[in-house]
């Protein structure tokens, strides 16, 4: 039995005592620590009434020891509680100063787990337990439970680069768990009425519970990095970005992983360019001159940035170019202040920093290596009131790079910016204004360099330069056309990967009618490359996440509609036009502009409010609406009825409804600045950190979706006897078989080679090695030598277009033969494997380096495709024949497949007589047409050529053979045979004799068990890569 003690606080009182019992859960909290070490036999636990989790206060090897720990709680905890009135307070009390102490606890265990030694001993038991490649490397590992059922197990959760693996040993029952990262399409922080805070796992349909984490926050981050790693690294090539911690797989370390977390956020927030990076952060006051107080906060320094958030980061946050930065002064140094002095006579006045006088040093240091050049204003005036409200926020918070940004900005936006000041606020509140300022004629080289040239994505450009805003004076002249020209494809000539997307031509078009050509060119990076990622990519991920955001939220804020219409798939279609376009392609240019103008304050957050505010508005019609083109159309007579009364644009420029519709004039019309507002005042509490967070987790499952799509057309392409079953299993061996070659290199062919804009047969393929290690678990045959050789010539016999890379297809429809194929089909299969590929390459025989891929030619797949449906099915007259040495590693391949077989005696009786039968028929033939032909050997050529094809015969082979025959027959040429004629033979010859053997026949269409192959090749594929 377990000897502890219980601390117990319930209703007002409480009460010590002395427990002995037999209970799993604290059986599971027994090792904690180590699967394997001593637990204490006195331990004091707490347990708050609702929570099913007790937590570990005291331990103790003695009942003497524990007591001085219960001595210790009773006069400085207890003692207390009399102050406290209601059972709840005490139990917050209490509550709050045990996390104090599980904190304290924590502190100390955070700096054990970098201790080598310990970290050490964590990698030799995950390499004993898991058996994974010495290249996998261990990020971290942390104690915890995984739940089977209702039954907790506790043990180690391990997180390495590639994989999640959990192992647990207890009571004599031992789990194993290895989970890849690419496998996974859910990961999230849930809570239920056992599990109170724990991380749930999808993968493979199968869900897995994980709970009691000294550190849960950091656990889920960790593994959030990683699997969000492994997405882009694996699946989503276009965005990913190499960073320097995270370039090399085998050099990620958990330290990197929360670095490049800290950037992402940091950047994220502050709206700034990729390349900054968070280097120092410092605590302290900020004194907000139009407020009149101190706001405390923290000052976040980056290579060219100082910036600075309050505590919530709602309050104010301002961000400080070092460009602009002109002086700092340290006027007191008991107060810890520092003075940073920027262009336009401003100061910001920072308290009671820490360090301040390092922070001044490294503002100086930046300072003096970037220029500082000055950003100009329009000094037009329109819509007068408006302006003079920004003119007067301008005098109070500041105007350009380093203004402060607050919640009066925000209420300045939604009422809408005026048209004289919406391009440079647009350029300040995206960021765009920073990276043009540290390109300098960035954008005219673009132009230059892009000037003529012709792709893909050029032909697209012009075929949609007139659908963009075609009613809009601007772009009805050669002028605004050829602004949208140039900026289009000088950015499809910068990011060939994105090229040019449509809904770009409408996003750019109105860019360029607030902002100047470059200044909208900017702004264009700015959404496509950091404020929507993954965009304006071929399979435009990022708009079906943030669609699958849009879902979710619509089931926290909106549940009278999601009761009404349990599919929510209907608003993913919807609404991709929305965030595709910000809306831009659904509300009158008057009124979109302002979308647009609290997009680039607030992201995606603001399109996602506004979603949310446009399907409250019309709920009674959507819930009263019959089917989905009865909601359409409820939707678009919204959109066409959302007004702008303040907009400037003359009459003939607005998109109004046709004035003679009379159902449109009946519906009443809808200010969008009234609009805006009631989505920031209904939905305005969702904060960036959250919405990112639903980003992450709604990414994974996208991307799988994606992946399964793909799986599904794929087997469902394939004209093979595998069942739907099998085919699955079999596509999932060959993809993970593909990323195996990806985890530990970012030079993988395949992995440089991956496209997913190619067809779904071409997504996947393997390379040589791959491909014979795969091989190799699934060929139904037991070949005992010569497998290298045989499985190089499979290669390149199913390598049609020799590009070094096999698709599923073409390795479906080999294993397909090998499996379900008759005796002639088998055989043929074998034969044509002996012979030379009709262009020879010089190249190492085990190293093919892929030709690569440029743009899609879809030229070429069709008539690929026409090709395929022309090809009539190959006869066995047309094979050609094969000589000696062909015959004679044939011969040797035949014996090889008998190895262990029952019938291997009599197989291999078999084989020899068909090989001198037809040796002996070939000698006659020879002798018929050289009748005066003397013999010079003493050994004849049958006796030489028997020898040879005899597995034990080739060292007594003749001197001919030896020393001109190749060891393959794919170098044998002509002539190898002096003073000899050649001779060969036909396959028709090869099949018939062999058809005169019933063991052969009876060996080749001996049905092979499909799933017991599959079965084999899941548990051993793995390992096959561990042992290689």
């Amino acid at each position: 039995s377990i000897a502890l003690t219980l601390l117990i606080i319930y209703e007002g009182h409480y009460r010590g005592r002395w427990v002995t019992q037999h209970c799993l859960l604290v059986g599971t909290l027994d090792t904690m620590l180590d699967s394997t070490s001593k637990v204490a036999p006195f331990r004091i636990l707490h347990q708050t009434p609702d929570s099913q989790v007790y937590w570990s206060i005291a331990c103790g090897g003695t009942k003497e020891e524990i007591s001085q720990h219960w001595e210790w709680l009773e006069k400085n905890i207890m003692r207390t509680l009399s102050v406290f009135d209601s059972s709840d307070d005490i139990t917050s009390f209490v509550q709050g100063k045990i996390r104090g102490l599980i904190a304290e606890e924590g502190k100390v265990s955070c700096v054990q787990e970098d201790d080598p030694e310990k970290f050490r001993e964590a990698l030799l038991r995950f390499e004993k337990w898991f058996d994974l490649p010495q290249k996998e490397k261990l990020v971290t590992y942390y104690s915890c439970s995984y739940w089977r059922g209702r039954v907790p197990c506790q043990g180690w959760l391990y997180l390495s680069t590639n994989f999640l693996s959990f192992y647990s040993y207890l009571l004599g029952s031992e789990v194993k768990l290895v989970i890849s990262w690419n496998e996974i399409w859910r990961l999230e922080k849930t809570s239920n009425v056992i599990l109170t805070e724990s991380i749930h796992v999808l993968a493979n349909g199968e869900d897995h519970f994980f709970s009691m984490f000294l550190h849960l926050n950091e656990t889920f981050l960790i593994m959030e990095q990683l699997a969000d790693y492994s997405i882009k690294r694996l699946f989503d090539k276009e965005t990913f970005q190499e960073e320097p911690s995270l370039s090399d797989p085998l050099q990620i370390t958990k330290r990197g992983l929360e670095t490049h977390a800290r950037n992402e956020q940091f950047r994220a927030f502050f709206r700034l360019p990729k390349e900054e990076n968070l280097l120092e952060v410092y605590e302290s006051f900020l004194w907000v001159p139009f407020s009149h107080f101190n706001t405390l906060g923290k000052i976040c320094l980056s290579e060219s940035y100082l910036c600075f958030a309050s505590q919530d980061g709602s309050q104010c946050h301002v961000i400080i170019p070092m460009r602009e930065v002109i002086g700092v002064e340290k006027p007191d140094r008991s107060s810890r202040a520092l003075i940073v002095c920027v262009r336009g006579k401003r100061a910001l006045r920072f308290s009671e920093v820490r360090d301040f006088e390092r922070l001044a040093n490294a503002i100086r240091r930046r300072c003096g290596m970037t220029a500082s050049p000055q950003h100009s204003a329009s000094t037009e005036l329109k819509e007068k009131m408006k302006e003079q409200s920004w003119n007067i926020h301008f005098s109070e918070y500041g105007r350009g790079t380093s203004m402060f940004c607050t919640k009066k900005t925000r209420d300045l936006i939604v009422r809408g910016i005026p048209e004289a000041l919406r391009g440079e606020l647009w350029m300040l509140f995206s960021g765009a204004v920073n990276d043009m300022a540290t390109n300098p004629g960035y954008y005219s080289e673009l132009v230059d360099q892009s000037l003529g040239t012709s792709t893909l994505a050029t032909d697209e450009i012009e075929r949609d330069l007139h659908r963009s805003l075609p009613e809009h004076p601007a772009f009805q002249s050669d002028t605004g056309i050829s602004a949208l020209r140039r900026v289009l494809t000088a950015y499809a000539y910068r990011n060939p990967k994105i090229g040019y997307c449509q809904a770009m031509n409408i996003l750019t078009s109105v860019l360029l009618l607030y902002a100047k050509e470059e200044e909208a060119f900017w702004l264009l990076v700015a959404v496509c490359e950091r404020m929507l990622p993954d965009y304006f990519n071929r399979r435009i991920i990022g708009a079906l996440v943030d669609q699958a955001v849009f879902e979710e939220l619509i089931r926290m804020h909106l549940t009278q509609l999601t009761e009404h219409m349990t599919d929510l798939t209907f608003f993913s279609s919807v609404s991709l036009s929305w965030f595709l376009t910000l809306f831009i392609s659904v509300l009158p240019i008057e009124s979109a502009v302002n979308v647009v103008d609290c997009f680039f304050y607030d992201g995606i957050k603001a399109i996602l409010q506004l979603g949310l505010a446009v399907l409250d508005y019309n709920m009674e019609g959507l819930i009263s609406s019959h089917d989905d083109a009865e909601a359409v159309t409820i939707l678009n007579k919204f959109f066409d009825n959302v007004t702008n009364k303040d907009s400037p644009l003359p009459q003939t420029v607005q998109q109004n409804s046709v004035g003679n519709n009379d159902k449109a004039s009946s519906i009443s019309k809808v200010d969008v600045s009234d609009l805006i507002k009631e989505a920031y005042e209904k939905y305005g509490d969702m904060k960036s950190e959250e919405v990112e967070s639903m980003r992450k987790r709604n990414k994974l499952y996208v991307i799988q979706t994606l992946e399964d799509t793909t799986k599904q057309n794929v087997v469902m392409s394939q004209e093979v006897k595998f069942s739907a079953s099998q085919l699955d299993e079999l596509y999932i061996l060959f993809k993970r078989q593909h990323f195996l070659s990806c985890y530990w290199t970012m030079n993988s062919p395949v992995l440089l080679h991956h496209d997913p804009s190619l067809a779904y047969l071409e997504q996947y393929q393997l390379g040589f090695h791959q491909f014979s290690l795969l091989f190799s678990l699934l060929e139904p045959w037991s070949l005992c030598s010569g497998k290298d050789t045989l499985f190089l010539w499979a290669f390149r016999l199913l390598d049609e277009n020799q590009d070094g890379l096999v698709n599923f297809k073409e390795f479906c429809c080999a294993l397909d033969i090998l499996y379900s194929g008759t005796f002639t089909s088998k055989l043929t299969f074998l034969f044509k494997l002996h012979q030379p590929p009709e262009c020879q390459k010089t190249h190492c025989a085990f190293c093919f380096t892929p030709t690569g891929r440029g743009k899609v030619d879809l030229q070429a797949y069709l008539k690929q495709w026409q090709d395929e449906i022309l090809k009539k099915e190959e006869s066995i007259k047309d094979l050609p024949r094969i000589n000696q040495a062909q015959f004679i590693q044939f011969s040797k391949t035949l014996y090889n497949l008998f190895h262990s077989d029952p019938e291997e005696e009599s197989l291999y009786r078999a084989v020899a007589r068909v090989t001198s039968l037809l040796l002996r028929m070939e000698e006659v033939g020879r002798r018929l047409q050289e009748p005066t032909s003397p013999q010079k050997s003493s050994t004849s050529p049958i006796q030489a050529a028997l020898e040879g094809a005899l597995p034990d015969g080739e060292a007594s082979s003749t001197p001919e053979s030896s020393s001109d025959t190749p060891s393959t027959p794919i170098t044998q040429e002509a002539g190898s045979i002096p003073q000899e004629v050649e001779w060969s033979f036909a396959f028709e010859q090869i099949l018939a004799s062999l058809l005169n053997e019933p063991v052969l026949v009876r060996f080749f269409e001996r049905p092979v068990d499909i799933q017991a192959r599959l079965d084999h090749a899941k548990c051993a594929q793995l390992k096959a890569k561990t042992n290689e």
